[in-house]
């Protein structure tokens, strides 16, 4: 499949993370892509384009939500353009924790940190390699620009990624119409770059969420030792089938676990409010909406199990609980005090639900509308 990614950065790794370890090491480990002729690509490629500027338009109509158009770049790529591009993002994450680590401990050494940063390095790449045959379309928000010069000036705020090998496979596997199921697919993902666009205090809150989870990381070596020990218990538990929990909730401090708790919100509000974007348009421009939904449903609980336990492992459970529980707050806001009430939400940070209000729309709404 094509790609318009950018090609590896040519800066240097960072000391604690060989990066272009990890996108040789997920190129090298990912599955190949469907078997599919050049003139078959040229069309998927085109047609995720088109549908994703058609569903500009629906998105904007259905939500309610002000954006000018063609503020974020929709980008088509392949799976390698994919773990590029996040591991670009990760990068951009992870790089500030990794500068905290280097003023706040001892040099390890040369030949420590080259074996530590190539061992992380490939752990990455092989997670990486792992997600690169799921993922269908993603909003990167924190995306600023490319290395052509003119988008970089133009400043954009995050891109629009879909996968379009994945995409194809998985049209092929639900053997659903590919036009219907190309448009739902750009729906859903549209309405986060509409999300971003239209809401500019969106993105800087994420982030500064994140730096406040860096800056809360507890980097005491008897405190890491003590969550490492807890990692491989639980870990263990996971195994034998004992507890619902992801390994990444137990690498976190009391602190950390309330910013996670925040994010694990916002993040379920966004990804509720798309696919009950994606349902709500769908009937009106996706005539066959109903069986795609249903297949695609069964498809997301109908992973092996190794695919299972590596899911759980991951936290893929948490990810797909935010769909199901954003949607129902979406959906029970909504009918309450209408779309344009249900807006408020967007209107400032204070006016997000916390993690009791997703469970609980009533509640927000009588928060936020008395």
């Amino acid at each position: 499949m094509p790609s318009s990614a950018s090609e590896p950065s040519a800066t240097p790794s960072a000391g604690l993370v060989d990066w272009d370890l990890a996108v040789t090491t997920a190129k090298r480990l990912m599955k190949p892509g469907p078997t599919i002729d050049r003139d078959e690509a040229t069309r998927a490629v085109t047609d995720l384009r088109r549908y994703a500027a058609q569903s500009e338009e629906h998105v904007r109509r259905y939500t309610l939500l002000e954006t000018e158009s063609s503020t974020a770049p929709v980008v088509v790529v392949d799976r390698g353009g994919w773990v590029q591009a996040n591991i670009d993002g990760l990068r951009f994450v992870i790089d500030p924790l990794i500068d905290k680590l280097r003023t706040s401990r001892a040099d390890p050494g040369p030949l420590a940190t080259a074996i530590g940063s190539r061992v992380t390095g490939l752990e990455a790449g092989g997670l990486f390699a792992f997600l690169s045959n799921k993922v269908l379309g993603q909003f990167d928000p924190f995306f600023t620009g490319t290395t052509d010069a003119e988008l970089s000036s133009a400043g954009y705020g995050g891109r629009l990624l879909l996968v379009a090998p994945n995409v194809v496979q998985v049209e092929r596997d639900l053997k659903v119409d590919p036009d219907d199921f190309r448009l739902w697919v750009c729906l859903h993902e549209e309405t986060h770059r509409v999300q971003f666009t239209a809401v500019p205090w969106l993105r800087p809150y994420l982030l500064g969420q994140m730096e406040q989870l860096i800056a809360k990381t507890d980097l005491d070596p008897g405190r890491l030792a003590e969550m490492m020990r807890q990692a491989f218990e639980r870990g263990a538990k996971l195994l034998r089938g004992d507890e619902d929990v992801s390994l990444l909730d137990i690498l976190q401090t009391p602190e950390q676990r309330a910013i996670i708790e925040r994010l694990t919100a916002v993040m379920s509000l966004l990804e509720g409010h798309a696919d009950v974007v994606m349902d709500g348009v769908g009937p009106e421009v996706v005539p066959s909406v109903e069986r795609i939904r249903t297949v695609f449903n069964a498809r997301r609980a109908g992973a092996g199990p190794l695919d299972q336990l590596i899911r759980k492992l991951l936290g893929f459970d948490a990810k797909l609980r935010q769909y199901r529980d954003g949607a129902v707050f979406v959906r029970g806001a909504v009918d309450k005090v209408g779309m344009a009430g249900f807006n408020a939400v967007w209107a400032e940070p204070a006016n997000l639900p916390d993690k009791d209000e997703i469970a609980d729309p009533a509640r927000w709404v009588t928060r936020v509308h008395g």
